[in-house]
Formats: C-alpha cells, structure tokens, sequence
C-alpha cells in the first residue's frame, strides 16, 4: 500500500530528480524519494544500533554458543 503526499522542494532539488529520471538513473520522482527516504530510515536503524553496542558492548548471549561451535562442529565444502 502506498500514500500520496504533497512535498515543497527546493527547486534545485526537484531539477536534480527531474535530472535523475532524465538520464535513466531512476524511474521516477516518487521512486528516488522514497529510496531517499529508506536510506534515511537504514541510517537512523543502524545509528541506534551503534548507540545499543556502545552502551552495553558487543557481547551477548550466543557468543558461548558461537564459541563452542568452532571448536566442536566441522563444516565441509
């Protein structure tokens, strides 16, 4: 599902998109918005998970496990 929706640009920014879409580099406006938006979205995701680490450190409770697992289960080709 999907929701249209009004959006004041600056207009170098529209000719960038207008320019983007010219030359084939993107489908449309709306496509190269929304992957704008979703990069924004990964970025925000991934900063958080930076903060978690940060305060509480990388280990957690599978690192025994991934441990034991080296040292004791063979993978072959």
């Amino acid at each position: 599902m999907s929701t249209q929706i009004a959006v004041r640009l600056p207009d170098e920014m529209v000719a960038f998109l207008d320019r983007e879409v010219a030359e084939g580099r993107a489908p449309s406006r709306a496509a190269l918005v929304a992957s704008a938006v979703e990069r924004e979205m990964r970025r925000l995701l991934a900063e958080h998970d930076s903060q978690t680490l940060r305060r509480q450190g990388p280990a957690d409770d599978l690192d025994d496990l991934v441990r034991w697992t080296t040292t004791h289960v063979e993978l072959g080709d």
